[in-house]
């Protein structure tokens, strides 16, 4: 008999999702001089504000959900909880920062769905999978 997996292969094709979406084009937006902004359009370390935070979190927290499937032990369920968690909570300071800044973000916050492509449907599909892997433990 083979050997059954203990990949958690639901929670794990979601974390993936959510760290493709991020570097697919996330938003469509003339304001950035490009056409289609990927997630790491918005990281800017020279003036932190909650989008660089809220970005950075969205993809560490899909990196270390990924690396997570991989390991396993005894606490790892709540790992791969809190690190769910943590992307998920990057993407609700991202939104945040993009109603609260001025100028370009809050071009896109007003229209959030309206400028949204792709990458950020893929980025809320993988959240969904994540959650429903987590959840099934599958």
């Amino acid at each position: 008999m083979a050997k059954k997996s203990r990949l958690p292969v639901i929670y794990f094709l979601g974390m993936v999702l959510v760290a493709v979406g991020f570097c697919l084009p996330m938003f469509k937006a003339e304001f950035f001089g490009a056409h289609y902004s990927n997630g790491f359009r918005f990281i800017d370390f020279d003036k932190s504000s909650f989008v660089t935070i809220g970005a950075l979190l969205i993809f560490l927290g899909a990196v270390c959900g990924v690396v997570l499937s991989f390991l396993g032990g005894k606490s790892m369920d709540l790992l791969r909880l809190v690190s769910m968690i943590v992307s998920i909570v990057g993407g609700v300071i991202l939104v945040i920062g993009f109603a609260t800044n001025g100028g370009v973000y809050k071009a896109i916050g007003k229209g959030l769905l309206k400028h949204a492509f792709v990458g950020f449907y893929v980025v809320i599909l993988g959240w969904i999978a994540a959650l429903c892997g987590w959840v099934t433990k599958k």
